[in-house]
């Protein structure tokens, strides 16, 4: 049953408050109607495109905060970060990110994105990959955006080793997963209290 323009737009609404990241064309596809009809409702809303969304996102500079590495070696676009808690980027897969033969991304460019993201969480000056284990679930193709979520769960002080899990999805759908056990130079950051 489709929906009436009012019911319409309030859900679209609360789907682009909930994942700022979607595209208009994922949204057109979920609410079954045209990509023009979609960007009529958002200009009736008055809720910028997504490369607008994005960097609204992204306003808040990162770079004062992220520690460990410069901000420009961070594979994928910081769009929030709470140092040892959690951490979240965007990666488009491009043509050259991609296998000429099959246009499927190769997959140290999605590694790299959720390792980097793991090292850039981390509350420290050093910050190593000490160990990882990784998953790919499903191949991720050009055009995709990857959205990557990195969470601190478990900072093991008398080691100096924080674990983060990274989780990274396009439209919704998993495609990789890993858990990276992190070196540190400090044990966490209340010591710097």
């Amino acid at each position: 049953m489709r929906l009436s323009k009012k019911e319409r737009q309030g859900n679209l609404k609360e789907t682009i408050k909930e994942n700022p990241f979607i595209t208009d064309e994922e949204l057109a596809e979920r609410f079954g109607v045209s990509v023009q009809t979609i960007r009529l409702d958002r200009m009736e809303l008055s809720i910028p495109e997504l490369r607008e969304r994005i960097k609204n996102v992204a306003e808040k500079s990162f770079e004062d905060e992220v520690k460990s590495l410069p901000i420009e070696e961070v594979i994928g676009e910081i769009v929030d970060i709470e140092l040892d808690q959690s951490a979240i980027s965007i990666f488009d897969v491009k043509t050259e990110h991609v296998f000429v033969r099959n246009r499927i991304a190769r997959g140290h460019h999605l590694f790299a994105q959720a390792n980097s993201l793991a090292v850039a969480v981390i509350n420290d000056e050093l910050a190593l990959t000490a160990k990882s284990t990784i998953r790919f679930t499903r191949p991720v193709k050009e055009g995709e955006r990857v959205v990557a979520k990195a969470k601190v769960v478990h900072i093991e002080e008398h080691k100096d080793r924080t674990i983060v899990e990274v989780q990274s999805s396009v439209s919704g759908e998993l495609v990789f997963t890993g858990e990276f056990e992190m070196y540190r130079s400090k044990k966490s950051a209340k010591d710097e209290t």
